[in-house]
């Protein structure tokens, strides 16, 4: 679709204008492809969005989906072996103080910190033997959302959206949710990098629960639709006269497409997170507060289209339990917990699960024994940040239903068993998706780029056959 006839549209359609403000908060955003519909993938993929629960911070692994009964024994000594080098100094083992059970009939063990998502077990796959590179949140951040923990790479929702593109031209393909502030290195997280500055991830601040300030100026209520419709005529013809005595410029390019989206978003983003428009036994289900809301907005979300939807707990890091695991852990895993349920069950009754993949994972994990001071004093009751070993959990989109894959060591420190790097982990969502992670490159300075950089392998045992 070319600019001028996408201008003749916009201009029958008559819509508001509250782009041009919000241009400002969708700088390079999502918006999808040139064409109308997604772009072919490898292979028929078993999922077609994905909505990413980032629990940010470093959930404990042996507190939630690695239960450690060697903890409990050993609970105030040391570990039989040298502890591994983490960001702080660490001592004596640190039994969890979270009862596990069994749950489902797959028999999956869970923590009495998700009492409602633990009855979900048997749509999931719990992957033990995650690892990742360095114990630091911004590093480990990287890792997990862009491939690459030092240089400037392209995130996994800009990587699929550029491949897949958008089957609704009225939204961002890739929406980013967090309440209140950034988390640690910000929008670094859904960038675009060297991909075209229209896939960058659109970032919502979910923390005001009235749908029409989620997104400041979207309606203009100052000018008739007439009026700016003819100004976004104009903006758009100066546009398109800067680009062509530049052709080919990236920026000019994304900005272009920014004001386009922002324009048609005018008719679907206010409903799209309005969730009062749900009955009310589904607000029920989801739950109150920040969390549930946008866990219920991802699927509103995803039922609309957009290809990735990542959800952040909060801003900065608050899973980030140094000093009290007990009250800390409790006091986040009450504010998402029946909303991770739902989000399952509620994407099932719809049919909606098996297209779309659900990963639940914080950067890293957190250390079996108690973390000290700098000096070796001051022990607390918290943990400090481990990569060397953690957990996350997987549903829908072709996932294998009540598994567990790999495991740590008998401490919950290291991944012993089928470990799952980062890579791999990235490799098996392209899988599901429909692409081959080895052919989805991007060529940038001389050289062809992908996700998994030389890295990585599918983790076929947790696909379902």
């Amino acid at each position: 679709m070319t600019i001028q006839t996408r201008r003749h549209w916009m201009q029958r359609c008559g819509m508001g204008f509250g782009g041009l403000a919000l241009a400002n908060l969708l700088g390079n955003a999502a918006s999808g492809e040139e064409n109308d519909g997604a772009k072919r993938t490898h292979f028929p993929g078993r999922a077609k969005h994905i909505i990413h629960v980032f629990l940010n911070g470093g959930v404990s692994q042996v507190d939630t989906f690695d239960p450690k009964p060697e903890l409990t024994r050993r609970a105030g000594q040391m570990l039989p072996f040298e502890n591994l080098q983490t960001e702080r100094k660490t001592g004596v083992a640190l039994p969890s103080p979270f009862k596990f059970e069994n749950h489902g009939e797959s028999g999956i063990p869970v923590s009495d910190l998700f009492p409602r998502l633990a009855k979900c077990v048997d749509e999931m796959t719990v992957i033990r033997s995650m690892h990742a590179e360095l114990p630091s949140h911004e590093m480990s951040l990287m890792l997990m959302n862009t491939g690459d923990q030092r240089l400037v790479r392209p995130s996994l929702g800009s990587w699929l959206t550029w491949g897949m593109g958008s089957s609704n031209e009225n939204l961002p393909a890739f929406i980013a949710l967090c309440p209140g502030g950034m988390p640690v290195a910000g929008a670094g997280n859904w960038r675009s990098a060297f991909l075209p500055g229209s896939y960058q991830g659109t970032r919502v601040d979910t923390s005001n629960p009235d749908p029409t300030r989620l997104i400041d100026f979207l309606q203009n209520k100052r000018v008739s639709s007439a009026e700016q419709s003819r100004q976004f005529e104009l903006l758009q013809q100066l546009n398109a006269r800067h680009l062509e005595e530049r052709p080919g410029e990236a920026a000019i390019e994304s900005r272009i497409k920014s004001f386009e989206l922002a324009f048609r978003m005018q008719t679907e983003a206010s409903d799209a997170f309005d969730i009062s428009k749900e009955p009310e036994h589904i607000q029920k289900l989801y739950g109150e507060g920040p969390q549930n809301r946008q866990l219920l907005m991802a699927r509103r979300l995803i039922e609309r289209g957009v290809r990735f939807v990542q959800t952040w707990h909060g801003d900065m890091q608050p899973w980030d339990s140094h000093s009290n695991i007990k009250d800390e852990h409790r006091k986040v895993a009450n504010q998402c917990d029946s909303g991770l349920a739902a989000l399952i069950i509620d994407l099932k009754q719809r049919g909606l699960l098996d297209e779309t993949l659900i990963l639940c994972t914080g950067e890293f994990g957190r250390t079996p024994s108690v973390e000290m001071g700098q000096d070796g004093s001051g022990a607390s009751q918290g943990r400090d940040h481990n990569h060397w070993g953690f957990s996350l959990w997987m549903a829908g989109g072709g996932i294998k239903k009540g598994t567990i894959y790999g495991a740590t060591d008998d401490f919950g420190f290291k991944a012993v068993e089928n470990p799952v790097s980062v890579h791999d982990l990235h490799a098996t969502i392209l899988h599901l998706m429909g692409y081959d992670h080895q052919r989805l490159t991007y060529r940038y300075a001389g050289r062809d780029f992908r996700l998994t950089d030389v890295h990585g392998e599918v983790v076929r045992p947790i696909i379902e056959s």
